[in-house]
């Protein structure tokens, strides 16, 4: 008598597992996308609101054109507003200034012993509270300076040559051809926050340089590694506006002419706020920041390890895209001639999911590790090897 298979399952009590396999091996495994919106139910997923539907598109060269042109003509954020030419420093309330009056020590020197009080933060707004304060004459909280015979002179909102002009008919009533120098000595009225991923953030005052974008990135260090470019936030009066650095640059935009005001705050964010995420039969699943805003397929999957070639389908590389209350799914046969140049230049968006299937064989024994557990397939191959009874 031989060993009976069958009668071996229903004595450990597994024979509902013989027609579940018999029925499994009618399937095709592998990825099934439902295009239908429906849930594993059948419901409708407009019925039920639960699910979004989804439109597949396969990658070609033709799509790949057409998501690139999408992307040239896409609407930026007006930033006109912040474009500007650079303009002359105009006097402020809380600047000092330096006043000298040729052949008149008598006046300078009252600049120096008696004209001015505790300046408290120096040359500009960034230095410490601890720095000596600079001998000169403040610019009170109306706009006005108190100058020897001159008496109370509103400067505020004049450039240094305005203000000297001014200064000077002033004297010119009691003094034959005045002379004299009048220049800023502490930036203290205006000033700009610069935030984020940058070396050293903080306040930067606004001073006789020009206070573009740039100015002020550079004054904070600079852009760290961390930092996206493409992710650069100026708030404004409380409105945000988000700029894109290598866009403006591709565009001919010179990122220069953004010119920050008094109040500005400047934040740079990190990359980790774009990020695109990779799964399935890959590598190493992984969620991988953008770079300056731009990410390829071919570099996701790259810096993912690549499909797996145990178990990956490589024509089956999927792009699952979010648009409003859809889903867009892209696919890649990767084993189609030209499908790595497809893939670099297809780009992706962040919060994009690139998902790799998985092949039908690695899917079927899968399934029948399912259902012949690993202690179970020991016992059948041990039972195997018992021959006909003697």
């Amino acid at each position: 008598m031989g060993f009976n298979f069958k009668a071996s399952l229903k004595k450990w009590g597994v024979v509902a597992a013989v027609p579940l396999f018999a029925a499994c091996s009618s399937m095709s495994p592998g990825m099934h996308l439902n295009t239908q919106g429906t849930n594993s139910s059948g419901a409708s997923a407009q019925g039920e609101g639960a699910l979004t539907n989804a439109t597949l598109k396969p990658i070609t060269p033709q799509l790949v054109k057409a998501e690139r042109e999408i992307r040239e003509k896409q609407v930026t954020q007006d930033i006109s507003k912040l474009l500007g030419k650079p303009a002359p420093y105009t006097i402020a309330a809380g600047d000092v200034l330096s006043i000298v009056v040729w052949d008149h020590p008598e006046l300078s020197n009252s600049a120096t012993s008696g004209g001015a009080g505790p300046i408290g933060l120096g040359s500009d707004a960034s230095t410490a509270a601890t720095t000596a304060p600079p001998a000169g004459f403040i610019v009170d909280q109306d706009g006005m300076i108190q100058f020897p015979y001159a008496g109370s002179l509103k400067v505020e909102g004049m450039t240094q040559d305005q203000a000297r002009n001014a200064l000077r008919t002033k004297l010119a009533k009691y003094l034959r051809d005045p002379k004299l120098t009048l220049r800023i000595q502490s930036y203290r009225s205006k000033r700009v926050y610069v935030d984020g991923e940058v070396k050293s953030p903080g306040l930067q005052a606004i001073n006789d340089i020009p206070m573009t974008l740039l100015e002020a990135i550079n004054r904070a260090g600079g852009v760290l590694p961390t930092g996206d470019q493409s992710q650069v936030v100026v708030n404004r009066g409380g409105t945000n506006y988000h700029i894109n650095l290598p866009q403006l640059v591709q565009r001919g935009v010179n990122p220069a002419t953004i010119m920050l005001t008094d109040g500005d705050v400047v934040r740079v964010r990190s990359r980790d706020e774009s990020k695109v995420f990779v799964s399935g039969e890959v590598v190493q699943p992984r969620a991988l920041p953008m770079y300056n805003g731009r990410l390829s397929l071919n570099e996701a999957l790259g810096e993912s390890g690549g499909v797996n070639p145990l178990s990956g389908d490589g024509s089956q590389i999927y792009v699952v895209r979010r648009n409003g209350t859809d889903q867009i799914v892209y696919q890649l046969d990767g084993k189609a001639p030209g499908a790595l140049a497809m893939a670099e230049g297809f780009e992706l968006y962040p919060k994009d999911v690139v998902y790799v299937a998985a092949t039908p064989l690695a899917n079927w024994h899968r399934t029948i590790s399912l259902i012949l557990p690993g202690a179970l397939s020991s016992a059948v191959g041990a039972a195997g090897t018992i021959g006909p009874a003697r």
